[in-house]
């Protein structure tokens, strides 16, 4: 098999598993392609990889993104619950402040920390609906949390689902949170990595659209079943991985 097609199948799974449970995609795409120096990763790349996730929940939450558009509130509180982490990801972007935060080190305390407080989250008993509860004051406090997602080795929709969980939404709708409040986030990240192409002299080849496509296949099924997962099991699973993950980390970075 073609290495650089082994590399951008393994980078798409990577992107289009972790981007939508509580692990952290960018840790994984970080640490994957730190240890393994992929040869393919690179702007094109990250926007294929990103277009891919954002096509496949686009597609999948077709019908509620319709009904986002007609339904005015809903819309205004997807785009307040966005607003905080594209404000700030674009200025530490923009500053380049953002590659500071790139690390094994912060990966593996973030990593840690966020797992504790998922863990604390989930316990927390539930008596909030998403169609009934989910007011402006709220989706602003969790948008304020998910800016801790630029921090590699949170999660997005692990900090999303946690402060989701703390404010007594069920996991489901927690996960349906995380979900709808990252399509602005995606396609924020889309268009300033194609801003940033439209600056670079880039040579498009075949590999863009196996990028993309499998990025797209690798999303919409773990949006898929995810979603099923929420229904019938708690999020202890996560939280064992990342702190099994964490203690990997911490022996590679201490001993």
């Amino acid at each position: 098999m073609n290495i650089d097609f082994f590399e951008i199948l393994l980078l798409s799974a990577i992107q289009g598993i972790s981007e939508f449970i509580p692990v952290s995609s960018s840790a994984h795409l970080f640490l994957i392609s730190d240890i393994y120096n992929f040869k393919v990763q690179s702007l094109l790349t990250d926007i294929g990889l990103h277009l891919g996730s954002l096509l496949a929940i686009i597609t999948y939450f077709n019908s509620d993104l319709a009904n986002i558009f007609k339904n005015k509130k809903l819309l205004l509180l997807v785009t307040f619950g966005s607003a905080p982490v594209i404000f700030v990801g674009a200025i530490l972007y923009q500053t380049n402040l953002i590659l500071y935060l790139r690390n094994i080190e912060i990966i593996a305390w973030t990593t840690l920390i966020f797992a504790i407080l998922l863990y604390f989250a989930d316990k927390v008993k539930v008596n909030k609906k998403l169609d009934k509860n989910l007011g402006l004051k709220t989706v602003i406090i969790i948008g304020c949390f998910q800016i801790l997602s630029l921090i590699p080795g949170v999660s997005r929709s692990g900090i999303v689902i946690t402060a989701s969980r703390f404010l007594q939404f069920d996991r489901y709708d927690s996960t349906k949170i995380s979900f709808y409040l990252s399509i602005p986030v995606i396609a924020g990240a889309s268009f300033l990595g194609l801003k940033d192409l439209y600056k670079e002299s880039v040579e498009f080849n075949s590999m863009i659209i196996f990028t993309v496509f499998f990025s797209y296949f690798f999303s919409y099924f773990t949006i898929k079943y995810f979603l099923i997962f929420v229904k019938k099991f708690d999020l202890k699973l996560f939280v064992i991985y990342r702190i099994l993950l964490s203690i990997l980390l911490f022996g590679i970075i201490y001993f």
